[in-house]
């Protein structure tokens, strides 16, 4: 396996331009034999309201985006970093908001050789693959944009044209006043507008994980790409 994190693999050089927090937290892989747990509290989760209502609903089932709005909701976000049944680093990332019924917004992110690029797959069954955009913010953290989208069902993908897709734009970065991390997503479509979007604050926490919980690896039924 390489001896960088996928997204140090993706930024280049440009990934010493993070702040040193962010750099740790995109900066291991499954050889470090550790997770980052974030806890914390969105301020706001909210959507486009009823002309997204039903696209939600069925996200809901697929562990992705979901339809209930709030304020102030406890979050957590879990990272294992894995090789997958295809020997590709895996980095998971397994969103959990308190709605206050829990809602899940799950996904796991490689580096592929073939495309040059992160690619992000949605769902807990990875049903959804998206080429992802990294860069550096002003504020050192990480700006990640979504770009081609694929479907895949029965071993096989199907480009999504952009106006069904769903652009994504989401930055993390640590705030050094606060000492804390901050996140804002925002899912939009370039017919209806605003999809999905929240804002708010979490603490991270290093955990020992030399093997990746069952429950926490998630699995590709495809190797995609």
């Amino acid at each position: 396996m390489s001896d960088r994190s996928i997204y140090e693999r993706a930024l280049g050089e440009a990934f010493q331009d993070l702040h040193p927090k962010i750099q740790r937290r995109f900066g291991f892989d499954s050889d470090d034999d550790v997770a980052a747990v974030g806890r914390g509290e969105m301020r706001y989760v909210r959507n486009g309201g009823l002309l997204v209502y039903s696209f939600l609903l069925v996200g809901a089932t697929h562990n992705t985006m979901f339809p209930e709005e709030n304020t102030a909701v406890p979050f957590e976000v879990r990272n294992y970093a894995y090789v997958d049944a295809y020997g590709r680093e895996t980095v998971s990332w397994l969103r959990r908001f308190r709605m206050p019924r829990e809602r899940r917004f799950d996904a796991a992110m490689i580096y592929s050789e073939d495309r040059d690029c992160i690619v992000d797959y949605l769902g807990t069954r990875h049903h959804l693959a998206v080429d992802i955009d990294l860069s550096v913010s002003d504020e050192g953290g990480v700006h990640i944009r979504s770009g081609d989208q694929r479907l895949y069902a029965f071993g096989r993908g199907v480009d999504f044209p952009m106006f069904l897709s769903a652009r994504a734009d989401v930055h993390e970065w640590y705030d050094e006043d606060a000492e804390t991390f901050r996140i804002h997503v925002e899912v939009r479509n370039d017919v209806v507008g605003l999809i999905f979007e929240y804002e708010g604050r979490f603490d991270v926490e290093w955990v020992d994980c030399d093997t990746v919980p069952e429950k926490h690896r998630s699995v590709s039924p495809t190797r995609g790409e």
